[in-house]
């Protein structure tokens, strides 16, 4: 994104028990960039959907993804998986 005031960032969770992903952080602009720094601090694959953050980005933290968005972080959590096996593989 161009517009750094702009920019989303949410940041998810998915723990064995759980009936859904939950939303862990949201944030917008310096808050946003705090959250992608951090990611990328503790190595946290990042995936880049604008319209998918900016949706997450207006549930309350520590709600559940509703049903109608499963199919949408489903995507992100197969990116997750896949950055993960990779990262496993060259260690």
């Amino acid at each position: 994104m161009i517009d750094k005031k702009n920019k989303t960032a949410v940041a998810l969770g998915f723990e064995k028990g759980d009936e859904a992903p939950k939303i862990l952080a949201t944030g917008k602009g310096h808050l946003a960039e705090k959250i992608i720094e951090q990611a990328r601090e503790y190595n946290v694959p990042i995936h880049y959907d604008a319209y998918l953050a900016k949706t997450l980005s207006k549930l309350d933290f520590d709600e559940y993804i509703p049903p109608e968005l499963y199919e949408a972080v489903i995507q992100v959590l197969m990116y997750v998986d896949k950055v993960d096996a990779v990262r496993e593989k060259l260690r």
